[in-house]
């Protein structure tokens, strides 16, 4: 990441060159008498060592002078150009402007996601984000990853430590709608989600884990969700030796099959006022759009599956809803 340390190095430099550049104005003004115009010529030949004749012969005093400015500047010179040249020559004059176009950019997101770590899990995350058009922003602290990724989104990719708090706050972290903290050790994730539930109490935070007591834990720091990959990974396995049909069904509709399958969540506070408090027999989903509803969240956070036409849509309930992308955009036309 282009450090606070290299941009003010260039500064440094700068501020040299020009302390060095008036007090050989200031100089010659005050022992040789020049105007402003010889006072600067003088400085700038006697700094740079070019070897042009003097504006007029000077006097001891003004030699004098001229050799400490010599002695003095010859070293500051010198280290001030080779610090320019590096920040301009290395690149990292782009960098900072490129990185300032990084934080406008994550400046006006608001309702993004996110991602801490660009390993499998990050790039799968990256993969379904993208097919459902929703913006987010990558934590990803090593370089070579970083220059691998080529992604829809891939103007917003933060090089830094997602454990350390101003790398969260660059990342919109306060704007956020979601968290993913995908990182290969656990109590960098755990710490990661401590900062991100302190920085932002309404966040959505879905973190990974390695290890069988890391879950608990990373819950208990303010996790909504803990994935397990090695778990999950097995247990969908052997589900697919047990009931292939069922698993490779389920995998079609949450997003494996293709972008024309959306199962998607509908809350009371989406619906429009004349809908909420309805029941779903009145909602009429079905014949007005098309999309089927399988699943239904009370206020109380119990599920239900495929649940009875007098269940109203009360405060804080979630209906779950089926169908092709036609179907949940009109759905989403009519509704919310």
């Amino acid at each position: 990441m282009f450090g606070f340390r290299h941009f003010s190095k260039f500064y440094i430099s700068i501020a040299f060159l020009l302390l060095i550049v008036c007090i050989g104005i200031g100089g010659y003004i005050i022992i040789e008498g020049y105007n402003f115009l010889d006072a600067f010529y003088m400085t700038i030949i006697t700094v740079a060592t070019v070897g042009f004749e003097e504006v007029k012969p000077l006097s001891d005093p003004g030699k004098v002078f001229t050799a400490f400015l010599i002695i003095t500047s010859f070293g500051t010179f010198a280290y001030a150009v080779t610090s320019i040249s590096k920040y301009v020559i290395d690149g990292e004059f782009n960098q900072y402007f490129k990185n300032l176009k990084l934080s406008a950019a994550i400046e006006k997101l608001e309702d993004h996601v996110i991602i801490c770590g660009f390993g499998r899990n990050g790039k799968q995350a990256a993969h379904v984000l993208k097919k459902h058009d929703k913006r987010f922003v990558v934590i990803e602290q090593k370089k070579e990853i970083i220059a691998t990724i080529t992604h829809k989104y891939s103007d917003l990719i933060l090089e830094g430590d997602a454990t350390q708090d101003e790398v969260l706050e660059r990342a919109g972290i306060r704007k956020a709608k979601a968290l993913i903290t995908t990182l290969p050790i656990d109590a960098d994730n755990l710490f990661i989600v401590l900062s991100a539930r302190t920085l932002n109490p309404k966040l959505t935070i879905i973190s990974r884990a390695s290890e069988d007591n890391s879950d608990k834990k990373i819950k208990l720091a303010g996790a909504d969700n803990v994935i397990m990959p090695d778990k999950i990974g097995g247990a969908h396995m052997a589900s697919l030796v047990m009931k292939p049909d069922v698993m490779e069904f389920v995998d079609f509709i949450t997003g494996q099959g293709g972008d024309n399958i959306r199962l998607e969540e509908i809350t009371f506070e989406n619906l429009t006022q004349e809908f909420q408090n309805k029941s779903i027999r009145e909602l009429e989903i079905r014949n007005r759009s098309g999309a089927n509803i399988i699943g239904f969240k009370t206020a109380q956070g119990e599920f239900i599956i495929n649940p009875s036409a007098d269940t109203k849509i009360i405060p804080d309930a979630k209906l779950f809803v089926l169908g092709t992308s036609e179907q949940i955009n009109k759905l989403k036309e009519l509704f919310v």
